[in-house]
């Protein structure tokens, strides 16, 4: 359960008594067999006080099956997860608790919950008498190196009776999801070029610095001027609207993450894939803070968050929820069959792109020729082409792919060669360097626009 919710009970198992017979443990059973043997002794010789004896014996585990039955189900369980997602390599708390909601002590708890190999070991836990309202609380973290989405759950609670006579197992059917999202660097605010309006530090001027303000209505914020209010948009949508006084121009910016399964060579936490992934996050989550409007684009053409017609999201008040919108998606987004980057240059092509960030695997001549023509529709396109045969055996050829970054650069784009191990935040440092020398020697024209 998310931290904060309620606290959820499992409901009845099937079976009913029959379910609760069969959890008789050997000390039960056995003194139910002695029992019985004993009341047909006692009948077959006309002993009155074995009888009683035999009767005793088989009713005692009897009763604490009755009684353990009814008191399982009136035991709740809630798991609190802190935080729900986490950086890969990082660790994240799980609280158990267990509240007796009966008015009779329980007997020896034994409780376990159930979560992916990948995130540790399965943790268990035995659990004292726990007096009638009372409550008991345990935690153990989990951690993976492997990014994606992980269950947690079901939550399994095994109660005894205190002569050991009975242990009956119940199921809570809550389930709690942990994101394990790629790790992000942090970059250092480096721009390539100058200044244009609507990107770089242009995307703070407004469209209405003079003239009439946006009427152009926007729902009501804490903080904003009562007297601003559009009382007509107010009647009509039911809630409070306020005119827009400014309507700030925003860079825009599109990272492009290659999937294409033969791009990339080798498996693991250190391949080249994931580092590709953890790169594209990086990205990403620097842009969105530097006030971009970012999108995330696959070479399968698919775009996120896409929720708007062009796809791109992160208004100042929405780029938490972007950001993690899109790590969500990172977290998840396995290898394509596809072995084309023309569904996202379709997509590219389509409207003026303001900064192009592309993390690409391998290229061959045709896919060069591909990523090449994406430059066209963007002001600034930086490429970084990862050499995954480098990544696998430690070295590679350097010919062909700088002859990849040859004809990239040729393009326009500021392209870069991605070794093993490589450190992002230096890239991104050598990056400005090439696009501003660039620049100087007048290897890039027709735009004059930066990024930071």
């Amino acid at each position: 359960m998310a931290p904060g919710g309620p606290v959820a009970e499992g409901g009845e198992e099937k079976g009913g008594m029959r379910a609760a017979l069969s959890g008789l443990t050997t000390r039960g059973r056995s003194f139910l067999a002695a029992g019985v043997a004993a009341a047909v002794c006692a009948y077959v010789l006309g002993q009155s006080d074995l009888l009683r004896v035999g009767l005793l014996l088989a009713v005692l585990p009897l009763l604490c099956v009755a009684v353990l039955y009814r008191t399982r189900y009136r035991v709740a369980g809630s798991r609190r997860l802190s935080p729900s997602r986490v950086p890969a390599g990082s660790e994240a708390r799980v609280q158990l608790r267990m509240d007796n909601v009966t008015r009779m002590p329980t007997g020896l708890l034994m409780l376990q919950d159930h979560v992916p190999y990948v995130l540790g070991p399965r943790p268990r836990f035995v659990l004292d008498r726990v007096e009638p309202g009372g409550r008991r609380e345990v935690s153990y973290r989990v951690r993976s190196d492997l990014r994606g989405r992980y269950p947690l759950g079901p939550l399994q609670l095994r109660l005894s009776d205190p002569f050991g006579m009975c242990e009956l197992t119940r199921s809570f059917s809550a389930y709690d999801t942990l994101t394990v999202v790629p790790r992000t660097e942090p970059l250092p605010p480096v721009r390539l070029g100058g200044e244009a309006s609507g990107y770089g530090e242009g995307r703070q001027r407004s469209l209405s610095l003079a003239g009439e303000d946006d009427v152009i209505p926007r729902g009501y914020r804490h903080g904003d001027d009562l007297r601003r209010v559009h009382w007509r948009s107010t009647a009509r949508y039911g809630e409070l609207m306020v005119r827009r006084e400014e309507q700030p121009q925003r860079a825009r910016c599109t990272v492009l993450l290659d999937t294409r399964r033969s791009a990339y060579q080798g498996a693991g936490p250190d391949s080249a894939f994931e580092w590709a992934v953890s790169g594209a996050a990086s990205a990403l989550v620097h842009l969105l803070e530097r006030g971009f409007a970012v999108r995330l684009l696959t070479d399968t053409g698919s775009s996120m968050p896409g929720e708007s017609a062009d796809g791109f999201a992160g208004a100042t008040q929405e780029s938490a929820d972007s950001a993690g919108l899109m790590m969500d998606t990172l977290a998840v987004v396995e290898h394509s069959d596809g072995t084309d980057l023309s569904p996202a240059y379709a997509v590219l092509r389509g409207a003026t792109e303001g900064l192009l960030v592309a993390f690409f695997g391998d290229l061959d001549e045709e896919q060069s020729a591909v990523a090449a023509r994406m430059r066209q529709r963007s002001a600034v396109a930086v490429a970084f082409v990862l050499d995954s045969t480098g990544w696998t055996q430690g070295a590679g050829p350097a010919g062909p792919v700088e002859n990849r970054l040859r004809r990239l650069r040729e393009a326009g784009w500021t392209a870069l060669a991605v070794p093993s191990g490589a450190a992002l935040p230096e890239l991104w440092q050598r990056a400005a360097r090439q696009r501003s020398e660039s620049a100087v020697t007048g290897g890039t024209t027709g735009f004059s626009g930066g990024w930071s």
